[in-house]
């Protein structure tokens, strides 16, 4: 392969293959030949002097398609449609003079649009079961494992590492559920002419609108959908576009904020990504061990999330029945949005699947900030014993206080039990902390909700995607 010129990094860095074959010129253009050869199917049925050995030679020339011979048409017609129009008449002699009849460009560009989508959908949607079938492991494997939670990325109560991946896991779940949403309502444009009025059907079958209306109905039979846009200019609202970038948007926004989670559990050394036997995390610090898999994935999904709103952009620009100021980008934005999800979702279920947890750092974590999480249960206890509820309140309050100047002024070691067990306000033994500390009684319902949660909404759903499970998930670089 020459290296003089540009490649694309989605393509060689970061999509799947079964991703980049979806928006290839093999199956975009072998799509448009079979919905040439639905087009004339159909008309034959309806009617239209067109006969089964024109078909049969059009089956029979699918996928040999001379891109050669293609290119050099465009290059003198200017015309991608017609340069292949020109090229698959030429493969087909018997046919050439049916080929495309009545159609518009846009029938063979933006159903095969939709097509793409459509297959590309059912890729994603592959991808995300899995990534959520492995959060689910992720998190039956670790329902029971302590750690601590944070809001404002500042020490709260704990949780467990289970109960924190559901909360990544439902997540991916309410994103599945819009997919499945834009995938099953997903039409054909259909073939309603330049307008979408059907004028040019309408004349080939000498006025009979019923025929124009039935010859959409057997193409959507055909490339097997249930229904075509119901109505149109010459293309597709653009908004159909904005939908389906909108799922991955979203799938992106879940995907990130997961991955930004682990980084900063990565730096608090809680979580590994897995990490090579010779990887090397910095060129110039080499004991580093960087999460550049995470890293990748949030810097992906921004691209995806930001090429979402271009979507949006396009469907608000488009001039009464057309026009082409969409073309362009369109032929960028479609394919690498779905692209960079598909390279972020395996990411995704390879950093889960293959990471690692480290329960014994959690627990030093945890043993920092209980003195001051406990103050509670043990303001409790002391009242127990006979104390004074807003007096003890006020003496753990000065303790907390004294404590925290030790921390983060002296850089010492959190003191307060050792105040509270001095204090005999408290009535406090090394006994009755221990009770108090332990840790399973901070954790509220996490173990339970966890449980319950991969039960009830995790475990149907991938019993339903059952056949779409196990992908391989292994990165490139």
């Amino acid at each position: 392969m020459s290296k003089d010129i540009y490649e694309n990094p989605l393509c060689a860095r970061y999509a799947s293959r079964e991703m980049q074959h979806i928006f290839s010129p093999d199956f975009k253009f072998s799509t448009w030949r079979k919905l040439w050869i639905a087009l004339a199917e159909s008309e034959k049925e309806l009617g239209l002097p067109i006969t089964q050995e024109q078909i049969d030679e059009m089956r029979q020339h699918i996928d040999d398609i001379d891109y050669a011979k293609a290119a050099e048409y465009e290059k003198r017609l200017r015309h991608d449609v017609m340069a292949h129009i020109r090229t698959y008449g030429d493969a087909c002699p018997k046919a050439r003079g049916i080929i495309h009849l009545g159609a518009t460009s846009c029938y063979v560009g933006d159903n095969t649009d939709i097509i793409q989508m459509r297959e590309a959908l059912r890729r994603v949607r592959t991808l995300l079961v899995n990534a959520i079938a492995a959060l689910a492991d992720f998190a039956e494997t670790n329902k029971d494992v302590p750690t601590l939670a944070y809001t404002h990325f500042q020490a709260a109560q704990p949780t467990t590492v289970g109960k924190r991946a559901c909360l990544w896991t439902q997540d991916l779940l309410m994103d599945l559920e819009r997919l499945e949403f834009e995938l099953d309502r997903l039409k054909l444009l259909g073939c309603k002419g330049t307008t979408g009025t059907g004028a040019s059907f309408l004349e080939l079958f000498g006025g009979d609108g019923t025929k124009v209306v039935e010859l959409e109905k057997k193409i959507a039979a055909k490339m097997d959908f249930a229904a075509c846009m119901p109505v149109s200019g010459q293309t597709y609202s653009r908004k159909v576009d904005a939908y389906v970038l909108n799922v991955l948007g979203d799938i992106a926004q879940s995907m990130y904020k997961m991955a930004q989670d682990l980084r900063l559990l990565a730096h608090m050394k809680e979580f590994d990504e897995p990490f090579e036997a010779e990887q090397v995390g910095s060129s110039a610090m080499a004991y580093k061990r960087n999460p550049m898999r995470c890293e990748r994935v949030c810097s992906l999904s921004r691209f995806i999330v930001n090429t979402a709103r271009n979507t949006a952009d396009t469907a608000a620009a488009q001039w009464l029945e057309r026009t082409l100021d969409d073309s362009a980008n369109r032929r960028i934005a479609l394919p690498e949005a779905f692209l960079a999800t598909d390279g972020a979702l395996t990411l995704v279920i390879n950093v889960i699947r293959g990471g690692r947890v480290y329960p014994k750092v959690m627990e030093k974590h945890l043993n920092e900030e209980m003195p001051f999480m406990a103050t509670e249960n043990i303001l409790m206890h002391a009242v127990k014993e006979g104390g004074d509820r807003q007096e003890l309140h006020e003496a753990i309050r000065q303790h907390a206080q004294a404590a925290a100047v030790k921390v983060k002024l002296e850089g010492g070691e959190n003191d307060l039990l050792d105040r509270l067990l001095a204090d005999p306000a408290f009535h406090l033994t090394r006994e009755d902390l221990k009770k108090v500390l332990d840790v399973r009684k901070f954790v509220g319902l996490a173990p339970e909700q966890t449980e319950t949660f991969l039960r009830d909404f995790v475990q149907p759903v991938l019993a339903k995607y059952a056949g779409e499970l196990g992908v391989e998930a292994e990165t490139n670089v």
